[in-house]
């Protein structure tokens, strides 16, 4: 008889991010492939739609780093694991990963780990506290860029080694299934004209998503009429966002600036773009900006680093410029914009095609994993 699949993710909280998506998807896809998900984190707002999933919520203080609270936490997951028959651990970041290892090493759970992130090695102690991550008996990566970090920064062999691209759910990321309503009540919102271009960068409004240079870049555009749309939050960081604001004044761009704050309707933000831009100062481990964009047939423009470098084909599905370089920046917009209508639809087309072709799909991610699952199983 197959052995059942019970799997425990493992991770610091369940707030707004890529890493806490991938748990809620992963653990629907368990419970529809009549398993049962169990998640364990510090909590946060997505746990009415985790157990509207059919998966059930565990709150430890998984998002501790204190080395007492790691080793308390070690305890209770192995507890955990032993009452719930867990048979597979699923770690998704660094401290909550260290408490798995532990407790995996104290029951007959198997673990596994998944590389989110570019971790710093700032100082010598953060290296051994990254490695964690290398230490699964399957490690996922959720691009090559990340792969290879692996392979050649903490020597993990291509026998525990799977490449797991992040994912976009495409039933949600459809421009078929937008009604135009949606879209006109975001316009109305943002109180942005009819029949002027928009250029869009969603993201957290942190100094590494690039706004500022973003900012810089539109006020060197040839193309005076665009309008420029961040969108994300900037809770924590008001002292940064008032700095885009004053470098736009100072640039002449005020006017056309709009600082949209989060939005829960990100597919009909993104019928409002024209072109959509990635600007990350540092390499992204993946960057589901790009394909939700290219899922929803909008050219993109990102920076010709990390794993940009994997999701955008040079002149085919977008452009890739030199990071940090304002000047260039300036100029694949201006060329975004001046394409004819048509040939920005194809392009658009080609894009979307290609998070299909590539994997780029919760479907893929979901059935992927599932796969390391039942390897271990």
């Amino acid at each position: 008889m197959a052995a059942p699949l019970i799997v425990l993710q493992v991770l610091p909280a369940l707030n707004t991010g890529g890493v806490e998506r991938g748990t809620l998807e992963v653990a629907r896809a368990v419970t529809e492939a009549g398993g049962t998900a169990l998640v364990a984190s510090a909590g946060g707002r997505l746990v009415p739609e985790l157990e509207r999933a059919g998966a059930r919520h565990v709150t430890l203080p998984l998002a501790s780093k204190n080395p007492l609270t790691i080793l308390r936490n070690a305890a209770r997951l192995a507890d955990l694991i032993r009452a719930e028959g867990v048979r597979i651990v699923h770690a998704r970041s660094r401290a909550p990963a260290w408490s798995a290892l532990l407790a995996a090493r104290r029951t007959d759970a198997r673990l596994i780990t998944t590389w989110h992130g570019v971790y710093s090695e700032d100082f010598p102690l953060k290296r051994h506290y990254n490695a964690v991550m290398g230490r699964g008996e399957r490690v996922i990566a959720i691009s090559e860029f990340v792969a290879e970090r692996l392979r050649t920064g903490y020597g993990v062999e291509e026998a525990r080694l799977r490449l797991i691209p992040r994912s976009v759910d495409t039933d949600v990321f459809d421009p078929a299934r937008v009604a135009p309503e949606r879209v006109e009540r975001l316009r109305r919102d943002w109180n942005l004209p009819e029949g002027r271009p928009v250029v869009m960068l969603p993201g957290r409004v942190t100094p590494w998503k690039g706004q500022d240079l973003l900012v810089e870049a539109f006020g060197r555009m040839g193309n005076r009429d665009a309008l420029l749309v961040l969108v994300g939050g900037s809770a924590g960081r008001e002292e940064y966002a008032r700095a885009l604001a004053d470098r736009a004044a100072a640039l002449g761009i005020a006017d056309r600036l709009m600082m949209a704050g989060d939005c829960a309707d990100m597919p009909a933000a993104l019928m409002l773009a024209d072109v959509v831009v990635s600007a990350s100062t540092k390499p992204e481990p993946f960057g589901r900006v790009v394909i939700e964009a290219q899922a929803m047939h909008r050219p993109v423009i990102g920076p010709d680093h990390g794993a940009a470098v994997e999701t955008i084909r040079q002149g085919e599905t977008g452009w890739r410029v030199p990071p940090r370089d304002a000047d260039a920046l300036a100029k694949a917009l201006d060329a975004a914009l001046a394409l004819p209508p048509e040939e920005r639809a194809a392009l658009g087309e080609r894009a979307a095609a290609d998070v299909i072709r590539r994997g780029y799909t919760t479907a893929a991610l979901c059935a992927a994993t599932l796969a390391v699952y039942r390897e271990l199983l």
